[in-house]
């Protein structure tokens, strides 16, 4: 599992068509391209975020980053790392 893993904020990115918020992460200092799933945010939200999906990552941003470490220990070969509600502690 990574040491480190600080997501940019301002990478945040409604990708509304794929039902995820995509995002850019250093992960001990490296790089790193994420997603997480509409299903993973409604699970911490209790609610479909298919306005403000952002938003909802905004809030929850340590358990989005605390999944995003589960997924990719799972399988760092991924290019773009996705973050599924069983990702979610």
């Amino acid at each position: 599992m990574a040491d480190t893993l600080s997501i940019n904020t301002a990478t945040l990115f409604d990708n509304a068509d794929a039902r995820q918020v995509e995002f850019s992460a250093e992960v001990d200092g490296e790089p790193r391209d994420f997603a997480v799933r509409y299903d993973a945010l409604e699970a911490l939200d209790g609610a479909q975020p298919d306005t403000g999906a952002v938003a909802a990552v905004r809030r929850h941003l340590d358990a989005v980053g605390a999944g995003a470490a589960v997924a990719l220990a799972r399988d760092v070969d991924q290019e773009r790392v996705i973050v599924t509600e069983n990702d979610l502690a």
